[in-house]
């Protein structure tokens, strides 16, 4: 991978910007009027494992419906960081082998996969999207990752995304920013860009993204794909680059409902050596899909969360509205707690993993996270270099208010089972104009875009799914949300709404 300046990169997305918006609608990535036929690459998670088991299909060929993709449209969209393509090329060898045997590692066998670069993987580079890290190389995998191999997957590569996560978007990446699959002048979201851009583009079946305020739900929004933030603790995150700890979550991002419950049934259950993880009972999740709805009940969070809309997203929420009235017979309104803010909290956990990083290698930083740490570090004192008392206050106050909201969040369900909402306030942004700003010292958007935080404070499951597109063809997600450990209903309101609707059957065309 060529190591280019911020600049070079800058000027390459200006460049393809204006490449983009030179050329007529019909010739940019945007949606076609009715549903493209579905191909090897576009074959889901749960379709494909079917397949392999039935020998309908060899993991080989999946495999390389895959790497066709990424050969043809990788160079555009810069969702990878590292491809193992030999690597994964053997081990679907290996799968079918086994498979012809009768012999199968788990309900993932032969499904190639892809993770978010800030997930350890054993003698593989991960670098968190960050010059910090760039020859940095795990000796094991994280929890997650070991757990899906067992299940059977194939990791294919590691995914681009915002350093250390420390964003909503994906442009500031040591690698260049992540384009999105729908429309490239446009960004992907993030910080799991990459990990959502890739599955749209059809690189790989699934992927493996983080969230601390969003970053699996708004990828997933502004790609057109599925993304599960589980219960904070359901996942462990051992192993995983920290953002913040306490805020972290690590889930799926898929094509469809069903393949989310799939890896969901993977990747969860206690890890013992990780402080995060809670010894909560498991649930059959893709038993869970077929659950009827018809009884639920089901709020929708309008403020603020309906604030500030873009037109468009607003008109999407209102047929979302009508089909899950029609389906439960039951929707009103519901106000959540005033989940406020835990900036002391955020700024001291990443503060503590970033410190001596952050006093050696300064300039190796993006600017836009440099910042971010430049304002943690105001904060210190300069000549102990601890924390001063009154800011270990704060975070000890933060950590406890954030406690009693978590143990609060019941009360939110007394009146109704899950809550639905938009993903996000704000269409795709252009991707020049961000990749600027970020560059800009002491930026700021004080208009919030995505309504993912709050949830992540509270610890609660939440799914984004498709839920239409704009007159230019970009996406927009419908989240649901539900209470803590209520992966279940979460995930059968999801797959009911996504059995009535088209949206999940669309691929950018990536002409």
């Amino acid at each position: 991978m060529p190591q280019l300046s911020r600049r070079e990169l800058l000027s390459k997305t200006i460049a393809l910007s204006a490449v983009v918006h030179a050329q007529p609608a019909s010739a940019r990535a945007f949606a076609s009027p009715a549903p493209p036929k579905t191909s090897l690459a576009y074959l889901g998670a749960s379709d494909a494992a079917q397949m392999i088991r039935r020998k309908a299909l060899s993991s080989a060929i999946l495999l390389e419906a895959g790497l066709q993709k990424i050969s043809a449209h990788e160079g555009r969209i810069n969702a990878l960081i590292t491809t193992l393509d030999e690597q994964a090329r053997a081990e679907a060898a290996a799968c079918d082998r086994e498979a012809e045997a009768g012999r199968f590692r788990g309900p993932l066998h032969g499904v190639p996969f892809l993770l978010k670069d800030n997930i350890d993987t054993a003698r593989v580079r991960t670098t968190a999207g960050s010059a910090v890290f760039d020859d940095r190389v795990p000796e094991e995998d994280a929890p997650v990752a070991a757990r899906l191999r067992k299940a059977g997957a194939i990791l294919l590569g590691k995914t681009n995304m915002h350093e250390f996560a420390g964003g909503s978007t994906s442009a500031s990446s040591y690698f260049g920013p992540t384009h999105n699959p729908w429309a490239l002048d446009r960004d992907a979201g993030g910080s799991s860009g990459g990990s959502a851009a890739a599955v749209s583009a059809g690189f790989a079946p699934f992927a493996l993204g983080t969230d601390t305020g969003g970053s699996v739900r708004m990828p997933a929004a502004y790609c057109s794909v599925v993304g599960l933030k589980p219960s904070y603790g359901l996942v462990p995150i051992r192993g995983i680059v920290p953002l913040v700890p306490s805020l972290d979550h690590c889930g799926p991002i898929a094509r469809t409902v069903r393949d989310a419950a799939l890896i969901l049934q993977s990747i969860a259950g206690y890890d013992r050596n990780d402080l995060t993880s809670v010894d909560a009972p498991l649930e059959d999740y893709l038993a869970a899909l077929d659950k009827p709805v018809h009884n639920l009940r089901v709020g929708v969070a309008r403020e603020p969360f309906y604030d500030h809309l873009d037109d468009e997203i607003a008109a999407a929420m209102r047929a979302a509205e009508a089909l899950v009235q029609r389906m439960t017979g039951s929707l009103g309104d519901v106000r959540l707690p005033d989940t406020g803010a835990f900036g002391d909290l955020a700024a001291a956990e990443i503060g503590a993993f970033h410190k001596e990083y952050f006093q050696q290698q300064r300039a190796d930083y993006q600017l836009h996270f440099r910042q971010v740490l430049e304002r943690n570090f105001d904060r210190v004192d300069e000549t102990s270099g601890r924390a001063c008392s009154d800011k270990v206050i704060d975070y000890v106050e933060s950590n406890w208010r954030l406690q009693r909201l978590r143990r609060a969040s019941e009360d939110i369900f007394r009146d109704c089972d899950a809550i639905i909402l938009p993903t996000m306030r704000k269409m795709s942004g252009d991707l020049a104009e961000i990749s600027q700003a970020e560059d800009h010292p002491r930026t700021a958007n004080p208009m919030p875009r995505s309504n993912c935080a709050p949830f992540n404070i509270l610890g609660l499951p939440a799914i984004s799914i498709p839920c239409g597109f704009s007159k230019k063809g970009l996406p927009i997600g419908l989240m649901i949300v539900g209470p803590m450990f209520g992966e279940a209903t979460v995930l059968a309101l999801a797959n009911a709404i996504e059995s009535e609707t088209p949206w999940h059957k669309r691929h950018p065309e990536l002409a």
